[in-house]
C-alpha cells in the first residue's frame, strides 16, 4: 500500500509535539520545516535533567516532495554509545482527532551498531516522523552528549540535524523501595537499598536510616525515618543490630514531587544543583509523620552522600511504605 504523507501533515506533526519544559515556565518551540526540497527537523521531548538509566526521547520529521522520491532510511548517531533499550521507533507517529498518537509502520525495526541506530524504510513514503529514544549509559555521567539525525532518500540525497550537546547528571535513581516496619527497615544511602536486621548486622557501617511506624498517645509519629544514633525517644522499640550507630541530617520537605520519582503530572524536577546548594547544617537527625508524596532531604554522617528520599505510598495497617530516592555524590 503506497503512502504519501503531505508536508502540510509533516507540520502539523511537528506543531502536536510541541511542549512544555520543567517546572511548568520555559516553553519549548518548533520552527517548521521551511523552502523546497529534502527538509528535516528534531525536537527534543523529555524535559528536566538527564540521568543515567533514563531515556532522552526525540522526534525526527523528514520529508521530500513526492515527486523527488521516497525516504529509504534513518539513523541517529550519538556521541556516545547508548544503553541497552537505546532504539529509534520504525513507526512514524501522527496525533489523531481525540489526541491520541497513532503509529504507522515504515520501516523494519532499528537496529544499533556501537554509536549509530538505524531504520530502513520498507513503506514507499516521502514524509516519516520517528521517535529515538537514547538510554544514558553509565559512561555518560558527568559528560555532554550530542546526537546527530540524518535520512536518505532514493534520489540519493541526504539530509542531517545536530542536537545537543546536552549535560548528564552525576545523581543516581532508585525507584520502588519497600520499607516494613520490624522487617525491611533498615536503609543505606552508600548502596541505595534496604537491609533487614541481619543484613544489616552484617552492613553496620552502611545503615544510615531507621524507617518505622508508631502511633503513639498524645504524639504524632506515625511515618518516620531516624538516624540509628538518635534519641531513643525516636526509635521506641528497636534494638539497633551490633555497630548500626551512624547519624545523617535530615531536612523534611513538602510539595517537592519530582517527576522522576513521582512518576506524576508534577512538572517538578531535582537537580545535580539542587544537591550542590544544600545546606543541611544544624537540622536533625530523624524526621517522624512523614506522608505520601512527602519527602526528606538528607547528608550522611560521613559527609559521601546527600539524597532526596520521596514517599511514594504509604500504609498504616501494614506498617509500611514504598519510597524512591535520588543521591548526589559530594
Amino acid at each position: 500500500m503506497q503512502r504519501n504523507y503531505s508536508y502540510i501533515t509533516l507540520l502539523l506533526l511537528i506543531c502536536l509535539l510541541g511542549v512544555s519544559a520543567c517546572q511548568e515556565k520555559e516553553i519549548v518551540t518548533v520552527t517548521p520545516l521551511k523552502g523546497s526540497g529534502f527538509q528535516n527537523d528534531v525536537i527534543k521531548r523529555t524535559l528536566g535533567p538527564n540521568v543515567v538509566g533514563l531515556d532522552i526521547e526525540f522526534a525526527y520529521a523528514m520529508a521530500l516532495p513526492r515527486d523527488m522520491g521516497r525516504i529509504t532510511s534513518a539513523q541517529v548517531e550519538a556521541s556516545i554509545s547508548g544503553a541497552s533499550g537505546t532504539y529509534l521507533e520504525h513507526r512514524s507517529f501522527y496525533t489523531d482527532g481525540g489526541g491520541a498518537d497513532v503509529g504507522v509502520v515504515v520501516g523494519q525495526p532499528s537496529a544499533t551498531e556501537g554509536r549509530i541506530t538505524r531504520v530502513n524504510f520498507t513503506a514507499d513514503t516521502s514524509a516519516a516522523t520517528l521517535r529515538y529514544f537514547y538510554r544514558i549509559p553509565e559512561e555518560a555521567r558527568g559528560q555532554s552528549v550530542n546526537f546527530t539525525f540524518s535520512a536518505t532518500s532514493s534520489n540519493g540525497q541526504t539530509v542531517s540535524y545536530t542536537m545537543g550537546p546536552y549535560t548528564v547528571g552525576k545523581m543516581d535513581l532508585k525507584l520502588d523501595l519497600n520499607v516494613v516496619d520490624a522487617g525491611a527497615c533498615y536503609i543505606s544511602i552508600a548502596d541505595m537499598a534496604v537491609y533487614t536486621a541481619a543484613q544489616a548486622a552484617a552492613n553496620p557501617d552502611k545503615i544510615d536510616l531507621v524507617y518505622l511506624y508508631r502511633t503513639i498517645p498524645n504524639v504524632t509519629f506515625n511515618h518516620g525515618l531516624v538516624s540509628p544514633a538518635a534519641d531513643a525517644q525516636y526509635r521506641p522499640g528497636i534494638t539497633l543490630p551490633a555497630g548500626v550507630n551512624r547519624s545523617i541530617k535530615i531536612r523534611k520537605a513538602w510539595g517537592i514531587r519530582d517527576f522522576h520519582l513521582a512518576r506524576t503530572q508534577f512538572g517538578v524536577y531535582i537537580d545535580d544543583l539542587d544537591f550542590q546548594q544544600l545546606n543541611l547544617e544544624g537540622e536533625p537527625n530523624f524526621a517522624i509523620n512523614m506522608r505520601a508524596e512527602s519527602g526528606a532531604w538528607v547528608e550522611t554522617a560521613d559527609g559521601r552522600y546527600r539524597a532526596y528520599i520521596y514517599f511514594n505510598a504509604i500504609n498504616n495497617g501494614a506498617r509500611s511504605a514504598r519510597i524512591s530516592i535520588k543521591r548526589y555524590a559530594l
